[in-house]
């Protein structure tokens, strides 16, 4: 849902700023992984969401070739030509903007450049993808402003390699998806093999309430790497016993794990079985949603935090905590860690009439075990990225 209220606010500070209105204006959201813990790159399958919160980008050509780009926010600007949109040590967010402008320029003859704005709600620094919502967001305007025509998951490829090559971060390509097919009142179903991508639909009773811990312990891409390495390994030990082709864990079914998994060493069982249950999972939540019932999709949320915690060990003394207290507040239907985990987010789903009291709940008692609130915002699964 486009909130009229931050793109007219987005508006008149464009206008201040160059002296102009702007011409071409995109949208797009942020999202929450909502089931499939580290099944991407395990060639698997994930349910996300689109919410809505976003990030505008609103664009107007210049009539040189030199780019501006302003952060509505805070008003900072950044500059480069339009031949050279190298990375920036300073103002990290341009990089996100510059990354998407270079890789689109590599597609299409681009002579001009531009001038731009970024302005959106997205709490920064709470896992609901503030980057990815940046990237479409401007990649679409940018698309629009230069006549360039591209694919939705051509352009959210684009985005995950303005990740890589220009903030440095190795990504995968779930936020981009799901900022890209999300769907109103529907969820995101991706399959990380075929890279075919469905939406779910999802009661509009259905809410879900974001809880950011604002906790991030140390060695979390030392333990992530530990984990993927430890899955292609897991992977190769299936390829060797069973009969099938097997290049992920993907094609490993749960009762071919319990058969062969005590001749595994028990770390390699356990990330495996987190794998190997989240792709059923996943599969088993899309079956549900569609058949209307989201009190047992919320099971699936809190067995998949569980085997989190105990076969992926991904989670953390506050994610524990916080789901455990929405287990035993009455309303809720099920919570579990969203993203990488090792701390980050909590991501409990409701009903429309619960989440005042959920929330209050939870956030309460966060506070009294910890000292300290936990940020907490509530999100329903909406429309994707467009042109508005």
């Amino acid at each position: 849902m486009i909130n009229r209220d931050v793109y007219d606010i987005a508006a008149k500070k464009f206008a201040d700023a160059f002296g102009q209105p702007h011409t071409v204006a995109a949208y797009a959201p942020g999202r929450i992984e909502v089931l499939g813990n580290h099944t991407d790159y395990n060639e698997g399958f994930v349910l996300s969401a689109g919410i809505d919160l976003g990030t505008f980008f609103l664009a107007a050509p210049s009539s040189d070739s030199n780019c501006r780009v302003v952060a509505g926010n805070t008003m900072e600007e950044t500059a480069f030509d339009v031949t050279s949109p190298t990375p920036a040590k300073g103002h990290a967010w341009s990089n996100y903007v510059k990354g998407v402008f270079a890789k689109l320029r590599e597609r299409s003859i681009v002579k001009t450049g531009f001038i731009g704005m970024m302005l959106g709600n997205l709490p920064l620094g709470a896992g609901l993808s503030s980057s990815a919502a940046l990237e479409m967001s401007a990649g679409l305007a940018f698309c629009e402003l230069y006549g360039i025509k591209i694919e939705k998951l051509d352009l959210a490829r684009i985005g995950q390699a303005a990740e890589h090559d220009y903030a440095g971060i190795r990504c995968g390509l779930l936020d981009q998806i799901s900022v890209m097919f999300a769907g109103h009142n529907e969820l995101v179903m991706s399959d990380f093999r075929s890279m075919k991508v469905d939406r779910v639909p999802m009661s509009s009773e259905a809410k879900f309430i974001v809880f950011n811990t604002r906790v991030k312990h140390s060695l979390v891409d030392s333990e992530y790497n530990e984990r993927r390495a430890t899955c292609e390994k897991s992977a190769s030990f299936f390829s060797t016993v069973l009969k099938h082709p097997v290049t992920a864990l993907r094609d490993v079914s749960w009762s071919e794990w319990k058969q062969y998994s005590p001749e595994m060493d028990p770390v390699m069982a356990r990330r495996s079985a987190h794998v190997i249950g989240e792709n059923a999972r996943v599969v088993k939540g899309r079956q549900l949603l569609t058949a209307g019932n989201l009190t047992d999709f919320g099971k699936l949320m809190f067995e998949s935090h569980e085997s989190s915690r105990v076969n992926y060990e991904n989670s953390c003394n506050e994610l524990d905590f916080l789901v455990t207290a929405a287990k035993n507040t009455p309303g809720t239907l099920g919570a579990r860690l969203s993203g990488g985990g090792f701390g980050g987010s909590v991501v409990v789903l409701a009903r429309a009439g619960d989440v005042d009291t959920i929330g209050g709940a939870l956030g309460s008692a966060y506070d009294r075990e910890f000292g300290h609130a936990c940020d907490t915002c509530v999100v329903s699964p909406s429309a994707g990225a467009a042109i508005c």
